[in-house]
């Protein structure tokens, strides 16, 4: 008995090492971040960040995102990448310079990099690639309701954590025989504890009382089993925090039939790319909810379901409140309180107010238009 208690001390003092990375990209760390980023910017008073426009209506959105930092007087540099399979503006040495743009700001806001069907010799796309060189193991998205934006649920709040810098999406593919191809879905113990530690961490920060892990290990036993089999072992160390389980076809029905029931949900990757998307048509669709992305070290703030939106290029109808909403989470993640609220504040109040509105939330408004709504509803100090 002694020897299995010392053996779950050991394992317990082993996943609180692996957590701090998780708590350090939450900000809840010695602000060890913050403080590296004052001493580089602190001559200049503003912070820099990274940012990569991507493809489709991106680079429209973050024209909107500038227009909005510039009218309130935020103290941020943009050091702008672009980087796009789509636009034959991909390669390994902009990749590059992304990610040493990257390892000086730490904080980057981006567009979602469209990855094309078709095969041209690497699985990886430069998304998938960027991801990983980073670690950007943690993906957040906050689906919250708007005030004043009615749909067919309203008043929802809930927060989808997805690991995603494996699963489904390892890139490890081949053609065993003619016509036969295999597809190789990685779960691994490291990386199904770390995800499971950053969810019961994030639900501690944010006071949640519940996280439901999200499987399907009815049918993928080992690998999906191992899955949620961290995630139980984490969930001891956490007694105040309610845990639950899921079968991931039934956590589809069960968001669409009654989404009130959950909290914070944390699964596997696939798993993670549907539910965002689901719980983003919930309220208002992909242009409405913000999302970001954490490692031990960066933070890149997004989109929550990310889409290009191509067919909506040039004609001056993308919704910008997703990405405004994230540029201000990313404000807020710099400590840039003030800055962060006052852009949250103005979205959210031109929102409620219903007269300007795009296409995609029921109205007639420009992209431009909503913009403007937002410079006009900034309270400058």
């Amino acid at each position: 008995m002694a020897a299995l208690s010392a053996g779950r001390a050991a394992a317990a003092g082993l996943l609180r090492a692996q957590s701090l990375g998780a708590w350090r990209a939450l900000g809840t760390s010695a602000a060890l971040l913050q403080q590296a980023q004052a001493k580089s910017h602190r001559a200049e008073g503003t912070f820099q960040v990274t940012m990569l426009p991507g493809d489709g209506v991106g680079p429209e959105l973050m024209h909107a995102v500038k227009e909005v930092f510039k009218a309130g007087n935020v103290p941020v540099i943009f050091d702008e990448h672009h980087l796009s399979e789509v636009q034959n503006m991909a390669s390994e040495e902009k990749l590059d310079r992304v990610v040493d743009s990257m390892k000086e700001s730490k904080v980057a806001i981006i567009g979602k990099i469209h990855t094309p069907m078709e095969y041209k010799g690497d699985l990886a796309s430069y998304d998938m690639r960027l991801r990983r060189k980073l670690d950007l193991f943690a993906n957040v998205v906050h689906v919250k309701s708007l005030s004043g934006y009615q749909t067919r649920h309203n008043n929802l709040d809930l927060v989808i954590i997805r690991e995603q810098t494996e699963g489904e999406y390892s890139s490890l593919e081949h053609e065993s025989a003619k016509g036969v191809i295999e597809c190789l879905k990685i779960i691994t113990r490291a990386k199904s504890q770390r995800i499971a530690k950053f969810a019961f961490d994030y639900a501690t920060k944010k006071g949640r009382a519940k996280v439901t892990a999200v499987h399907k290990a009815n049918i993928m036993k080992l690998g999906d089993g191992l899955f949620l089999q961290c995630c139980k072992e984490v969930a001891e160390l956490y007694p105040k925090i309610k845990f639950d389980t899921m079968i991931i076809d039934n956590c589809c029905m069960q968001l669409v039939q009654n989404p009130y029931q959950f909290d914070v949900l944390v699964m596997p990757n696939l798993y993670g790319n549907i539910v965002d998307n689901l719980a983003a048509g919930l309220v208002g669709g992909a242009g409405v909810v913000p999302g970001e992305s954490y490692s031990a070290e960066y933070a890149v703030f997004e989109m929550g379901a990310r889409h290009p939106f191509a067919q909506a290029v040039g004609r001056n109808i993308a919704n910008p409140t997703a990405m405004l909403l994230s540029a201000s989470n990313m404000l807020r993640h710099l400590n840039l309180e003030y800055h962060s609220n006052m852009i949250s504040d103005a979205v959210k109040k031109v929102i409620k107010g219903g007269k300007v509105r795009t296409a995609d939330m029921g109205g007639y408004s420009t992209s431009m238009d909503f913009t403007q709504a937002v410079i006009d509803a900034l309270e400058v100090q």
